[in-house]
């Protein structure tokens, strides 16, 4: 049982690893000025997709200051804290077996 939980927990942490390089990707991106919607092909269509999927249950909070978004690093911190939670629940819950 707790090579299953450990298999989960790693997976659970792999995922978010790699959101958060996507995250990492369309903030450069946005930076250099890449615009989705003009210079399209299918990996930053990809990428713009998946960061907004991410990003949107944050954009109904007010998080920019001025020209700054903030709804990234809002992002990182539920990205760095999921699987931390993600463990916990899961030791919790085999502990009670």
């Amino acid at each position: 049982m707790l090579v299953i939980a450990n298999a989960l927990i790693f997976f659970v942490s792999t995922v978010c690893r790699v959101l958060e390089w996507i995250l990492i990707l369309r903030i450069v991106l946005s930076w250099v000025g890449v615009n989705p919607h003009t210079n399209y092909n299918e990996l930053l269509g990809a990428v713009y997709q998946t960061s907004d999927f991410i990003m949107k249950p944050f954009r109904r909070i007010p998080l920019q200051i001025g020209m700054l978004d903030l709804t990234p690093i809002l992002a990182f911190i539920t990205l760095h804290l999921i699987p931390q939670l993600f463990a916990a629940l899961l030791y919790s819950v085999i502990g009670a077996f």
